[in-house]
Order: structure tokens, then C-alpha cells, then sequence
């Protein structure tokens, strides 16, 4: 039987997915099967599967992390809202309904009998299960139908740890609320937890030891570890929400020399963690815009995938970008289109089964001669990609080595299709995807740019256009999320109190 902690937050994006994968490597290192779990997880940012089931992006890197093959049951139930108060349920990676809140909650217990099972199953193959909540486990108007903070960590008997984000401010109010709510209200759980962390400090950190020192007298609760900003932290944000509220992750910069990329800022913007490896290059730029300025100053403009693409692609044409597409075509842009955005670039997208909402019949933007039709049935795989010719010109290095991604969709494309032969590893169908029309070309595959030469190639061509000079050794996207984990790791080691975590889970 496995032992189980959990690590909770006192509000969203405090620190859990960071504390979680960085435990699973220094856990994973001593030798143990490490396996992390989020009950419930609502993201539109979704990674498949091999056995194409499809869960959050966060437990997909925690599970590398802890140096394990992601699989759906470390997040048995994922939601991915689609607008209008609805959102999509997956349960172990695959589409179970689409629900109301209303309608989600009326179905807890049929839900939380399923999270059981999984941690039974996990409980038999793993040694050690790393939890994570969701939000704050003290959301007092939630807790009769909770089943991602509070269950699962009564029903393991795990110990908590709850983290807060001091960079906010009001970390000692929000950690002793978090306590004395709990304390109220589930008051079982309260006695689970075991320890602080605050998360995200920069300065001097004996201006907090007078705060310390009162929190535990008044909770009995010891602080374990305070832990530094990380600023160049190289890992997406689950939530999409920070793109357009702050700067964005690793670089944004302007200077001369660059390749400039512009992803479209879809209202619905969905895996835009596809388009992170291009921030590992020195001479890159990419921003998310719709302003003209931005679009017609591109080399590359990339039209996303998106959660809605019928309201996404209604917006973009009532805000004039499809004019602002045509003159960057005209200026020599070069337009990629990934799954819904791949959609846009045809003729017409269909809805017969209303899918997509109530209409049934959109003109796309008509830049690539094909069409699209939505079934309720989603296809979730990964493949593997071969180029049915060379997609950049010329064929730079790299341009024709079968490639690694993952298809999330529910529209089928049709067409004189050119781009790609997919072998898709959990059907074994082979298919055609894809369609190049000269500068503009889309495909359904996410993922697409993490395939290191690949993505060299294509800037190339944009480098010799402007003459710049070629490389031909790009940064390995993998290789720096390993890296990635190992500093996560190092700092866990440095500044939190370890034996205290083996203790709690009686290593």
C-alpha cells in the first residue's frame, strides 16, 4: 500500500504543482515508485496519453519529474470549460459528459466513487503518492462536494502540507484562515496537516521570524520551508489566465536580429504550451496579440487551438484579423495554423451535432482548401508524424525526421491533405494530416515545436530570409525540462526541512 502526501495551497498558483514535482524527483531518486495525483483538475492546457487519454499538463510534467510514463489515472476527472457555464468532463482521459456546475455536482458521488478506484489502483503500483488540491481546500461553500482536497487525503489518511504565496501578500492571514477554517469546518482534515510552507519570498528572511514564530504559537503547526522566487522557472503556467495579465514566462523582449513570432490571443486559447520551446531561443520573440501593429511586423503568426473555435473565429473576423491576414500574407508573414486554428485556415467549418454551439455553418478564412466537420466523438492520440515532403524550403536539416506530437480534437478535416502521414500509437490507424498552401500551412498536431530540429528548420528559413545567421544545434526542449525538474529538486533540498517530509510519509 502506498504513502500518500498531499500538498495544498492557500489560493490557485501558490506553489502545489512546483512542491509536487520537485518532491517526486528527490523521492524518485532514492529509488521509490513516485506517482502524483490531482483527484480534479479544470485546465484547458491537456496533454494524451499513450494509451490516448487525456489529462492537465501539470500532472503530465509531474509525472516525468518522477521519472514515469504520464497515464490518465493521475487525473482521473479533468474539466475544460468550453464558455457558457459549461465544461467538458473527462474521466480518465476520456469525454464523459459535458456539464453545468450544477450538473457536475449532482453527479459527486458517482465521480468520487470513481476517484477511489483509481487510488486503489495506484495505491497497488505505486510506493509513494504525491496529492495535489485544487484552489484552497478551505472554499467553506465547497466542501460538501469536494472531492480533490479534502477526500482523497481523509481516504489515504495522507498528511498535508499546506503552501502560500507570500509574493501576493497576506501569507501568514491566508495560512492561518486556511487552518482555522478547516479547523471549523472539517475539522478531521485540520488534523492531517503537518506543516507550512511559504513559497515565492525574495529578501531577508529574518523580517519573517517575528511572523513565524506567532503562527506556530497560535497553530502548533511548524513553518517547514521558506523558498525562494524562482525567476527563470521553465515550466508553463497551467492557468492561460497569467499570459495576459503579467509578463509573459522566461523572455518577451523587442531588439533587432530577432525572428518574431505573433500567436494569436484567442479568447478560448487552449494548449498554448505547444509554443514554449520557441522561448528556449536566444533570437526569437514571441508575443500572444491581435493589434495590427503586432501582426504585420510578424515573420511568423500562428493561430492557436482554441476550447470554442466557431465564437473564437466569429471574433476574429468581427475585429477585422482576417483583413490583417491577408496583407501579412501579401508582405511575405508565414501563417501556421494548429488545430482549431488549423480549422480557421479553411473554407467552412460545419456543426451538425452542435458541438460547437448553436450554429451550424461558419466560412473559415478560406487560406487553405479544405474543410471541416464537427462529431461529437473526440480523437485523443499521440503519433507519429512523417512529412510527406519537405514542409520548410529549402529542406533544411531536420525537415524530413519523423516527428512526436499529439492530437486533441473532435473536428475531421478533409481535403487534398499533404503535409503528414500519422501513425497513431493508441489505435495503430495511419491517417493523412495536415495541408501546406505555400507560406501557410496547419495541422492538428500539438506539441509539433518541441521536436527540436523541426523547430530549427523552420527558423532557419526565417533566418536566411533576413539574413541572419543559420543554426544547427537548437536547445533540447526535454533536456531543459529535466534540468528543470533537477533545480526544482536542488532548491526543495536546500531550503526545506526533509526529514520532516519522511517522517510524514514514514520513509
Amino acid at each position: 500500500m502506498a504513502k500518500a502526501l498531499m500538498v495544498v495551497g492557500t489560493n490557485s498558483s501558490a506553489g502545489k504543482s512546483f512542491l509536487v514535482a520537485g518532491l517526486g524527483r528527490i523521492l524518485s531518486k532514492k529509488g521509490l515508485r513516485v506517482a502524483p495525483f490531482k483527484a480534479q483538475n479544470m485546465s484547458l492546457q491537456s496533454f494524451v496519453c499513450k494509451d490516448g487519454g487525456e489529462i492537465g499538463i501539470a500532472q503530465a510534467l509531474q509525472a516525468l519529474s518522477c521519472g514515469v510514463e504520464p497515464e490518465s489515472t493521475f487525473n482521473p476527472i479533468l474539466l475544460k470549460p468550453e464558455g457558457d457555464g459549461k465544461s467538458q468532463v473527462l474521466l480518465c482521459g476520456k469525454l464523459y459528459k459535458t456539464l453545468s456546475a450544477r450538473e457536475y455536482y449532482q453527479e459527486k458521488e458517482r465521480l468520487w466513487k470513481h476517484v477511489k478506484e483509481v487510488l486503489d489502483e495506484l495505491s497497488e503500483r505505486f510506493e509513494v503518492l504525491l496529492l495535489e488540491g485544487a484552489g484552497s481546500p478551505a472554499e467553506i461553500n465547497l466542501l460538501k462536494a469536494d472531492l480533490v482536497n479534502i477526500k482523497p487525503a481523509l481516504y489515504l489518511e495522507a498528511q498535508v502540507l499546506v503552501v502560500g504565496d507570500i509574493d501576493k501578500g497576506g501569507v501568514f492571514a491566508s495560512l492561518y484562515g486556511t487552518l482555522a477554517l478547516l479547523k471549523k469546518f472539517s475539522p478531521r482534515y485540520a488534523s492531517l496537516i503537518q506543516g507550512f510552507i511559504i513559497n515565492k519570498f525574495r529578501g531577508d528572511k529574518s523580517i519573517l521570524e517575528p511572523g513565524l514564530k506567532d503562527l506556530y504559537e497560535l497553530t502548533k503547526i511548524p513553518t517547514l520551508s521558506i523558498l525562494p522566487y524562482l525567476e527563470d522557472l521553465k515550466l508553463t503556467d497551467e492557468d492561460g489566465f497569467s499570459f495576459f495579465t503579467k509578463k509573459l514566462p522566461w523572455k518577451n523582449f523587442s531588439t533587432e536580429g530577432s525572428i518574431r513570432i505573433v500567436v494569436l490571443a484567442l479568447k478560448h486559447l487552449s494548449n498554448f504550451s505547444d509554443f514554449d520551446p520557441f522561448y528556449l531561443e536566444e533570437d526569437v520573440e514571441l508575443i500572444y496579440s491581435l493589434r495590427r501593429e503586432d501582426l504585420l511586423s510578424a515573420d511568423i503568426i500562428i493561430i492557436p487551438g482554441s476550447k470554442n473555435t466557431f465564437s473564437d473565429l466569429q471574433r476574429l473576423k468581427v475585429l477585422g484579423v482576417d483583413k490583417i491576414l491577408k496583407r501579412a500574407l501579401e508582405q511575405g508573414t508565414e501563417i501556421i495554423g494548429i488545430c482549431g486554428g488549423y480549422q480557421m485556415l479553411g473554407k467552412v467549418l460545419r456543426n451538425p451535432y452542435k458541438v460547437e454551439g448553436e450554429v451550424e455553418e461558419i466560412e473559415g478564412f478560406g487560406f487553405l482548401d479544405i474543410e471541416t466537420t464537427f462529431y461529437p466523438e473526440k480523437i485523443t492520440t499521440q503519433v507519429k508524424a512523417y512529412p510527406l515532403h519537405p514542409i520548410l524550403e529549402p529542406p533544411f536539416e531536420g525537415t524530413n525526421l519523423p516527428l512526436w506530437g499529439y492530437e486533441i480534437h473532435k473536428g475531421i478535416t478533409e481535403g487534398d491533405l499533404n503535409l503528414f502521414r500519422l501513425e497513431r500509437t493508441s489505435t495503430g490507424e495511419v491517417v493523412v494530416d495536415g495541408k501546406r498552401e505555400g507560406q501557410i500551412w496547419g495541422t492538428y498536431l500539438h506539441g509539433l515545436f518541441t521536436n527540436d530540429q523541426f523547430r530549427c528548420a523552420l527558423l532557419n528559413r526565417h533566418r536566411q530570409r533576413k539574413g541572419l545567421p543559420l543554426k544547427f544545434n537548437p536547445p533540447s526542449y526535454f533536456q531543459t525540462l529535466e534540468q528543470t525538474f533537477d533545480l526544482i529538486a536542488d532548491t526543495l533540498e536546500k531550503h526545506l526541512d526533509l526529514n520532516k517530509i519522511y517522517q510524514m510519509l514514514k520513509l
